[in-house]
């Protein structure tokens, strides 16, 4: 499929099914398409897994694009608020075809920030998933607003189901029904507005456009292409589809043709992945930090000839990462630990896994490392909500850790003067809905200004060495990337979260979660060891113990899982200035 000939999101799903099954009425209709590993009547037990077929899912979209043409005009907004399910890609799609604006909001968001949103957007629809969350917006909708609920709980709303099962649904007018996109849309038209996290002050809605998430799967295409060339690719979706990542990959997972799993919860991840067996994986880097955690914790526990195969694993693994050449003794002894060691860890997470993709953050470049090493290769990436996503990644098989890998052919990416990233290219956001001065200052002559620092290596590749508006600047003038330090502070199993301050300051203090303050002196030890490796400008002269954490539900973390630094400061600045 020659993806710049694709006008939009919508014609990519149609385009796809009609590539996989060219004959009507054929037994490969039946073929599994999305399988959701939830019960449909109780979120907490998994009596699972259920099954729709790629007939079946096409089928609900013609459906639910006709009664939803009839109710809203092109341009129209449509929120959609639910859990990871297939109903959620159904109800996208469907917007979409019938000339609406999907606009995903976060089940974490606060109260606030839906009713900013909300009053942002002006929604014609509103799809809920269930009462649970239909409590959360129920206040701050219009008596106008047209509610549609994915699981019944309210009579006078109108019920998924019910719109499935009405007899006027010929197979003429679901055929008529897919015409609209190739009337209506094209490549430049809005496809949906996504609200930005807020790390400060409230969201902004990020317009993409159809062209813009298309040509983001053209660059994931060319990545994953290898990973998935000898079989079918089978994924396990767990990120929020409200997170533009997720929201990117699930059209990247179309165009694969790939077999969808939506995992139950995050703390079943691993039982889910045992049923899955995925082979691909996406996430953002605070999974793969907590993973780390778990298997280095693991690992740690181990004596003698276990011990020093693990060493070995590790250390192979790097210097296979890292294409440096093993002696004759050391590939024998490598051989060991990819049967014994790499093998074992793949079986955890369901023996098929051909590449964990990191991105939404940066990953620390001791995890990349050490997941890579142990058989869990994993692919950092580069992008922002503003980008469609995604802007670089790292190829298979030419993986350089310290880096996000080569920008995307369909995009331009370049420094500025001071260091900012720049990038140009379809993939680029409309805009920020109702924010044209916001806009403004943020794209200059078709170049979006990301606010991170970096450079690009002598083989292409882009390298990020700060964020921008995150930097501290020290008394002295020097300027300190926080988010290195937290990442290196959270490689200690007893660290689950840190902050550091110090802007304006003559030395950086911190802010240290743990679950007991007892930790204290391993943490000492941790951090003088590590005060040995950073510069001077860098070392952490003090800090506090806290037990607890920093969430969404008490406003610390965005819904990507970003620390809101404003708030924390709110609630830590006494106990920081204590520091001093």
């Amino acid at each position: 499929m020659e993806l710049k000939e694709i006008n939009s999101l919508v014609e990519l799903f149609f385009r796809k099914y009609d590539e996989k099954f060219p004959s009507a009425g054929t037994k490969t209709h039946e073929e599994t398409f999305l399988v959701s590993l939830k019960n449909k009547d109780s979120p907490d037990t998994n009596s699972g897994p259920f099954t729709y077929s790629w007939e079946n899912i096409n089928t609900k979209i013609k459906i639910l694009s006709n009664y939803l043409v009839k109710i809203i005009s092109k341009g129209d907004r449509c929120i959609l608020l639910s859990e990871n399910r297939p109903e959620w890609l159904i109800s996208d799609i469907s917007i979409m075809n019938a000339g609406g604006v999907t606009v995903p909001l976060f089940t974490t968001y606060s109260e606030s920030d839906y009713e900013y949103i909300i009053n942002n957007c002006e929604p014609k629809v509103c799809i809920v998933s269930n009462s649970f969350q239909f409590e959360k917006i129920k206040n701050h909708i219009k008596e106008n607003t047209i509610v549609i609920s994915i699981d019944e709980f309210d009579k006078k709303i109108e019920f998924f189901e019910n719109i499935f099962s009405k007899a006027q649904w010929s197979v003429k007018t679901l055929n008529e029904s897919i015409k609209f996109y190739n009337n209506n849309l094209r490549r430049n038209d809005l496809a949906c507005i996504i609200y930005t996290s807020g790390t400060t002050g409230n969201p902004k809605g990020v317009m993409l456009s159809h062209g813009g998430i298309l040509s983001n799967c053209e660059g994931a295409q060319t990545i994953l292409k290898s990973l998935v060339e000898n079989e079918k690719p089978v994924f396990l979706t767990w990120l929020p589809l409200s997170h533009s990542y997720e929201h990117t990959v699930q059209y990247v997972q179309i165009l694969l043709g790939a077999k969808i799993y939506y995992a139950e919860s995050l703390e079943k991840l691993l039982p889910s992945m045992t049923v899955a067996q995925p082979t691909i994986m996406t996430a953002v880097p605070r999974f793969y930090q907590n993973l780390y955690s778990k298997i280095f914790l693991n690992f740690s526990k181990q004596r003698g000839l276990k011990k020093k195969l693990i060493e070995n694993t590790i250390l192979l693994g790097t210097k296979n990462l890292n294409k440096q050449e093993l002696s004759l003794k050391e590939k024998i002894i490598n051989f060991f630990c990819e049967i014994l060691v790499r093998k074992k860890i793949k079986n955890q997470f369901g023996g098929k896994l051909k590449a964990f993709v990191s991105g939404g953050g940066a990953l620390d470049q001791k995890i990349g490392e050490f997941l890579n090493s142990i058989g869990l290769p994993t692919l950092q990436g580069y992008g922002l909500t503003e980008t469609s996503p995604v802007v670089s990644c790292n190829l298979p098989g030419k993986i350089k850790i310290e880096t996000v890998g080569p920008p995307f052919k369909t995009n331009e990416v370049k420094i500025a003067d001071d260091g900012e990233i720049l990038v140009k290219g379809e993939n680029v956001m409309l805009g920020y809905w109702n924010m044209k001065k916001e806009t403004d200052d943020i794209i200059k002559n078709g170049w979006l200004h990301t606010g991170d620092i970096g450079e690009i290596t002598e083989d292409g590749n882009l390298k990020i060495t700060d964020r921008k508006k995150e930097i501290i600047v020290s008394l002295g003038g020097d300027n300190i990337s926080p988010s290195k330090i937290e990442n290196l502070l959270c490689l200690n199993e007893k660290i689950k979260q840190s902050f550091i301050y110090g802007d304006k300051k003559t030395y950086l203090v911190a802010i240290i979660v743990t679950e007991s303050i007892e930790n204290r002196k391993e943490i000492e030890f941790y951090l003088e060891n590590l005060n040995k490796t950073l510069s001077l400008v860098e070392k952490v002269k003090r800090f506090k113990l806290i037990n607890e954490e920093f969430t969404i539900d008490n406003g610390m973390l965005t819904p990507t899982l970003k620390l809101k630094r404003k708030k924390i400061l709110e609630k830590y600045k006494e106990d920081l200035e204590k520091l001093y």
